[in-house]
């Protein structure tokens, strides 16, 4: 499990390593990653140059001290230092390796290989001053490595409000951050790279599943199982405006994850079903239900009578509309407009705030939430957030939400809790879309017909190059 901590848990976490360790050894560790993840993204040391970009925290003093071993090593390094309040110990040392200081622009190397954001760490608050800004602006076209976070996100909610660090790379040091993982902050990061400080931390504050984990929770049949033990879910979609929302919704729950398919829809659209999934039966008892997708007028109807059977419900796009009341043991998978939609606000508040939003809908329906976006995030009623880190850009097309809704529902019928089944599928789905893209563009048809080959690959055991 990759896990994400708060910045109050990192600084005690800090404190309590401290208190056993010589002074200055933390800043040492963090300083050495670091140094070592520069030279590995240059190539070498010897006749490169870099920007070191210092603010007055301890941040900064890991860039100057990084600095130093940098320039040990045959690199030209300039600090530039945006603070009167500068790390005494960092900047002598780099000195005496033979690194460069000054508060002068105009005396930097304007051609330097690699910018080192080293402004403010996660004690920061969003947004940067205007020095810090100008000589981002000098060298945007530099790539830039963020020391533990990118300077001018929040780092404890993802949010981003105001001019802020893009990087290439992220050096972060004891655990990951929750910006790291929550858009829109995530988008800021580039690459992660996580160096070990040897923090003992507690609960995180939000996870993301590896394939390990994927592997653990994935449901498998008994060597006595029958098709009616491993789990029989229902999709109720479809309607005569959309009735391929209904082939895609099947296609999702129809990936061999449950012993039966049951589709209850328009004749018309379960003719076409039938004709595509020969295998997929009709009304009868289920473990769960999957609601919406394409329902068009009759979706208040197909929630009414999934509720009624008193199994775990998916809700999905139509369906999301008629949620009044609280839904536990559910899971309503919204994208951010659908969300906004729901509770209240405008789109761009939801997208601003992603974590927030998703904590805030699961609590007030009192089931599962998966908030589809680039990272998309499952939050439990109990405050609990996971985030989906599998996926690319491509998976942003037409119908992926009714596969994925489906696929969801099938690990809800094979017995799956509702927090674990939509984030294993949030996580297959994201992963059979890569396979499907093969790095060009995809359709939700194909990232359906892939998850049962990331599934074959994830319960394999653990391999080079795995997915992740």
């Amino acid at each position: 499990m990759l896990r994400a901590h708060t910045v109050d848990d990192v600084r005690r976490a800090e404190a309590a390593a401290m208190a056993d360790l010589p002074d200055g050894a933390l800043m040492q560790r963090a300083a050495a990653g670091l140094a070592a993840a520069v030279l590995d993204l240059l190539g070498g040391g010897y006749g490169r140059r870099v920007l070191l970009l210092v603010g007055s925290g301890d941040n900064g003093g890991d860039a100057l001290w990084a600095g130093a071993r940098l320039a040990a090593r045959g690199v030209r390094v300039d600090a530039f230092l945006l603070s009167d309040r500068t790390h005494e110990a960092g900047l002598a040392e780099l000195l005496s390796a033979g690194g460069r200081a000054t508060r002068d622009l105009d005396d930097l190397d304007p051609r330097p290989d690699l910018v080192v954001d080293g402004i403010v760490g996660i004690g920061g608050r969003p947004g940067l001053r205007p020095d810090a800004v100008a000589v981002l602006e000098r060298f945007a076209d530099v790539p830039v490595v963020a020391v533990d976070v990118p300077s001018g996100v929040d780092v404890d909610t993802g949010r981003v409000d105001g001019p802020h660090v893009r990087a290439a790379l992220t050096v972060t040091f004891g655990t990951h951050k929750v910006a790291h993982l929550v858009d829109p902050a995530s988008l800021a990061c580039g690459a992660l790279h996580l160096v070990d400080l040897g923090l003992d931390l507690g609960a995180p504050a939000v996870e993301a599943l590896q394939p390990d984990d994927v592997r653990a929770l994935l449901p498998r049949p008994s060597v006595d199982a029958q098709k009616y033990t491993r789990g029989v879910v229902g999709v109720r979609a479809g309607s005569g405006t959309y009735p391929g929302a209904a082939l895609l919704a099947v296609a999702g729950a129809n990936t061999g994850l449950v012993g039966m398919v049951r589709y209850v829809g328009p004749e018309r659209v379960a003719d076409t079903v039938r004709a595509a999934h020969p295998e997929v039966v009709g009304n009868g008892r289920v473990q769960a239900w999957v609601v919406g997708p394409g329902g068009g007028d009759d979706a208040a109807t197909m929630l009414a009578e999934a509720r009624a059977d008193d199994v775990p419900v998916v809700v999905d796009a139509d369906a999301l509309r008629h949620v009044t009341g609280t839904l536990p043991g559910c899971v309503l998978t919204p994208h951010a407009g659908e969300l906004a939609a729901m509770l209240g606000v405008e789109r761009d508040e939801v997208e601003a705030a992603p974590l927030e939003h998703a904590r805030e809908a699961a609590r007030r329906w009192d089931c599962v939430v998966v908030l589809k976006g680039h990272h998309t995030l499952v939050a439990a009623p109990d405050g609990r957030v996971r985030v989906t880190t599998t996926g690319l850009p491509w998976l942003a097309t037409a119908g992926a939400g009714d596969v994925l809704a489906g696929l969801v529902g099938a690990l809800l019928a094979a017995g799956l809790e509702p927090y674990d089944a939509a984030s294993v599928g949030s996580w297959l789905h994201g992963a059979a879309a890569t396979e499907a893209a093969a790095g060009g563009p995809l359709t939700a048809s194909r990232v359906a017909v892939h998850i049962p080959q990331v599934v074959r690959e994830t319960l394999a055991p653990p391999r080079s190059g795995m997915l992740g």
